[in-house]
């Protein structure tokens, strides 16, 4: 006889003693309560303790709320990694707002775009940042929000244009004020914008629930263990910090914070502070490895590392190795909270040799260990590619670290979740272990005489020539194949090579069709997180065309 249907659910109900929604603001709790008196900030000269940051994030949080900040509300940001960047990321949801990190790259109409779109009621800025912020504020149309001054004595010299400074605001808080706890963990917790490259970007909703499973997951992915010290190379504004922030609030960790990637200034914190762990784009790490006076050997304190992009190049990932970097790849985007895979390691890769192990490194992977799944699939069936790492499909994702849509924008919502993943517009293949490989951007695969180019590919075997820093390839029109690869390169301080030199490279490990056919030497244009904007590399190889025409 079965049982009665829902008797799992009959009188078993949540309650607040077998049911918290999910977020990250628990972590601050425990950390501040279990281990009190342990450093959690380094700036300079300014240390605090967990307890420390606690009190500060619950006083600037109540200061908010008294200021008539409340659920749902938008709290933008314009820091560098600065101990208030660090705060806000719980004193913001702490007061049941929504935290808006603005790029600190971006010029006076993209911010106020944003901050429009977003409906930001208050901003904290850096006086780095203060005249293009007051030149943003300008150009609003609808209210502008109240701004905040984050003073800074390393950044000297830059005038006020706040109505009041933030150490006076955390000051007059509260820091008794218990915070406002997500009512349901699929409550809203940060906005952020893709890079836009063309039309107005979109904004990014993400929610308690994956912050707190991608917060996680950083630990697990990147064998954080307990207390971990974390430099901040990585930009805090780009997609929170990869959710960072709050992964060392549950790793109970150091934030070693750092207004600028500067390998001087770098290679002196890891040693002061005992860093262990760090992130970054390629070109964070290749200007590390490219540094004349980086350590070497013996003289190199290890630290681990997690790289992203779409393929790291081998050069880097071996390089990175001669000055005590382990790296460990991931991948994401925005739209998954930052890295939602990772190249898994298996055992036996440590016994291999160093470029063995470089390609292997250099896959996107399989998905974070709270991500649900990251596959490549046929974007017109929706069924997963052969595990042939030939048949090239679409990078999806699925699972609780997806956001939740983009703000104000349905129709690019459904697109991007259609068929129940999240469609990355990357593509990619599955290897015969069924690890993610990415082959390019679909916007960046170059169609040369019917063959498909990809442009990592050779900018891989760029990468390898020694008197190349930078590569990045793009499509230059064609009248025999329709396209050609055309690849731009930056040269290392004092290097010198020709076009004939770097084609004739290009030929000895690539096919003809593949090799690129026009060298450019130039300084390659980069966003603020080092990705490379290969859209203005595009603009320029149309605009020499039109030119030439």
């Amino acid at each position: 006889m079965s049982a009665p249907q829902g008797h799992y659910s009959i009188g078993l109900d949540k309650t607040p003693a077998n049911y918290v929604p999910l977020s990250p603001l628990s972590f601050l709790e425990r950390s501040a309560n279990v281990y009190p008196d342990l450093t959690s900030v380094v700036y300079e000269g300014r240390h605090y303790t967990w307890k420390e940051t606690r009190a500060r994030c619950r006083r600037f949080a109540s200061w908010l709320v008294r200021s008539g900040i409340g659920r749902g509300d938008t709290v933008a940001v314009m820091l560098p990694n600065v101990p208030a960047m660090v705060e806000a990321h719980f004193a913001v949801p702490m007061a049941g707002a929504v935290l808006n990190a603005l790029n600190i790259r971006l010029d006076a109409p993209a911010i106020a775009f944003q901050l429009e779109h977003g409906g930001a009621k208050i901003i904290l800025v850096d006086p780095e940042f203060s005249a293009v912020i007051a030149e943003a504020l300008k150009l609003m149309k609808s209210p502008k929000p109240l701004v905040i001054d984050v003073d800074d004595k390393m950044f000297p010299g830059s005038h006020r244009i706040g109505e009041l400074e933030y150490e006076y605001a955390v000051a007059s808080g509260d820091p008794s004020f218990t915070g406002e706890r997500p009512q349901d963990e699929w409550d809203a917790i940060s906005l952020g914008y893709t890079s836009g490259t063309t039309g107005n970007p979109k904004g990014v909703v993400t929610h308690h629930r994956g912050a707190y499973l991608n917060a996680v997951s950083n630990i697990l992915a990147a064998n954080l263990g307990a207390h971990p010290v974390y430099l901040w190379t990585l930009p805090m504004f780009h997609c929170n910090g990869w959710c960072f922030p709050w992964t060392l609030a549950a790793a109970a960790g150091v934030n070693v914070c750092l207004r600028k990637v500067d390998p001087a200034k770098i290679f002196e914190l890891i040693p002061k502070h005992g860093v262990t762990h760090m992130c970054g784009a390629p070109i964070v790490f290749n200007a590390l490895i490219n540094a004349p006076d980086a350590p070497k050997g013996a003289a190199a304190k290890p630290v681990v590392g997690l790289i992203a992009g779409a393929a790291p190049p081998v050069a880097v990932l071996a390089g990175a190795e001669t000055i005590g970097i382990k790296l460990t790849h991931v991948y994401g985007l925005t739209e998954v909270y930052g890295p939602a895979s990772v190249c898994a390691e298996q055992p036996g890769w440590d016994d291999l040799s160093v470029a063995e192990r470089a390609q292997l490194k250099r896959r996107q992977g399989v998905p974070y260990p709270l991500q649900e799944a990251v596959t490549v699939l046929d974007p017109e069936t929706m069924r997963e590619v052969p595990r042939d790492g030939e048949t090239i499909g679409e990078v999806m994702f699925r699972g609780n670290i997806v956001m939740k849509g983009y703000l104000k924008n349905e129709k690019a919502t459904k697109e991007a979740l259609a068929g129940g993943w999240f469609h990355t517009g990357d593509l990619g293949v599955l290897d015969a272990e069924g690890y993610v490989i990415i082959k390019d951007r679909s916007k960046d695969i170059i169609i040369s005489g019917g063959e498909n180019v990809s442009s990592v590919e050779v900018e891989d075997v760029l990468y390898k020539h020694p008197a190349i820093l930078f590569a990045a390839v793009v499509a230059k029109p064609d009248p025999k194949w329709g396209e050609v690869p055309c690849a731009f390169v930056e040269l290392k301080d004092g290097a010198n090579a020709s076009e004939a030199e770097i084609i004739a490279y290009c030929r000895e490990h690539l096919p003809g069709f593949k090799t690129p056919k026009t060298i450019v030497f130039s300084a390659i244009p980069k966003t603020s997180t080092g990705k490379i904007q290969k859209f203005m590399l595009r603009d320029q190889v149309k605009s020499a065309k039109a030119i030439s025409e």
